[in-house]
């Protein structure tokens, strides 16, 4: 590069990245610094979506670019690299000129300007909203226990017909207690009992669990890496959230007797994330073939009481979202009709490497 040229990249005010003939990263701008939470010595050498953590990356349409030598554009890509939480953003990949095979990648995040003003007020208000959902759900709590003992009393002296009625106030003033229950934990978490874990372990507990239960009419296929180290993370957190996330896309599929594959595999070269430093290789994907995240609800997927279901309660999403920022980790969503995956990144119990 000339000094113009210099100046320029450095000036370029979106994340830009520069790949070889090879397809590797061999230089990043400024702001792809401060995007992706990496220096320009640690990003080169990179593969591309290993720097950028795209849960479903366009490798085709890039490859048909590059040899084409034509410009490319991907709208709503999910990046997460160096992130707490993914970031929608628009990529376009354009050939250099000079360089066979070589190509510009500029990622462009959508609302950039004024987008931390508008997370901090979103945090602000959810903190508002959990905080008096927390305390009608104590409040509510005290009252139905007394309207579940005096139902189960008043049974006692009724026929079998009257006591159809009084079995249905006990029902649902236990469905109400449990949902209750869940708001009052996604307020107040417990901290999570970190230990080396077997990630299959707690996958095939959970895909048991599922099959004999709400999943049991959905093929479940496991597609592992057999030799993946232990994960640091609490079991029994860890196997809610992939409940949660099996839940989710059975019921996603309305009923239809879909295909769900658990995934597990490392990820080499993967990036720091968060401020404790912690590299985050081990990958868990749950991928289902449902119809898809509607797009109005992929922002806030994660968020509190949001779900696409009319008698969902939008807690189980934010429920694992929060267990695993407990643990450090990351969880994401790429979705499209007919084929989405969560994915969820941990940390390694050892920093000794790969067994």
């Amino acid at each position: 590069m000339s000094g113009l040229d210099h100046a320029v990249w450095d000036a370029l005010p979106l994340p830009a990245l520069v790949l070889d003939d090879a397809g590797r990263v061999s230089r990043i701008n400024p702001a792809a610094e401060g995007f992706l939470n990496v220096s320009n010595r640690a990003a080169e050498g990179a593969g591309l979506w290993d720097l950028l953590q795209v849960a479903a990356p366009p490798d085709a349409a890039l490859l048909r670019a590059r040899s084409d030598g034509r410009p490319l554009f991907v709208n709503d890509v999910c990046i997460g690299a160096g992130r707490a939480a993914p970031v929608r953003c628009s990529l376009s990949v354009a050939p250099l000129e000079g360089g066979i095979g070589a190509a510009l990648v500029v990622a462009t995040p959508r609302d950039m300007a004024g987008q931390g003003m508008q997370d901090g007020s979103a945090r602000m208000a959810t903190r508002s909203a959990i905080g008096m959902t927390e305390m009608l759900a104590h409040e509510i709590k005290n009252p139905l226990a007394g309207i579940t003992g005096a139902a189960q009393l008043l049974s006692m002296t009724l026929g079998a017909a009257d006591r159809e009625l009084t079995d249905l106030i006990v029902g649902e003033s236990r469905r109400i207690a449990a949902l209750l229950d869940q708001v009052e934990r996604f307020g107040n978490p417990a901290a999570p009992d970190l230990r080396a874990v077997n990630i299959h372990d707690v996958l095939t507990r959970a895909r048991r669990s599922a099959q004999l239960g709400f999943a049991a009419d959905m093929t479940m296929i496991e597609e592992y890496d057999p030799s993946l180290p232990d994960a640091l993370a609490d079991a029994g957190m860890l196997q809610q959230v992939v409940d949660n996330l099996i839940k989710n896309a059975v019921e996603a599929a309305g009923g239809r007797a879909g295909t769900i594959r658990l995934r597990s595999r490392f990820e080499q070269g993967a990036p720091v994330r968060g401020d404790a430093g912690k590299r985050l290789p081990l990958v868990i994907e749950v991928v289902d073939d449902g119809p898809g995240v509607p797009e109005a609800l992929r922002d806030a997927l994660f968020e509190p009481f949001v779900s696409g279901r009319e008698d969902g309660t939008g807690l189980g999403l934010a429920i694992a979202a929060r267990i695993i920022e407990g643990h450090g980790g990351w969880i994401a969503v790429a979705s499209a009709p007919g084929h989405t995956v969560f994915r969820v990144s941990l940390p390694m119990a050892s920093a000794a490497g790969r067994r």
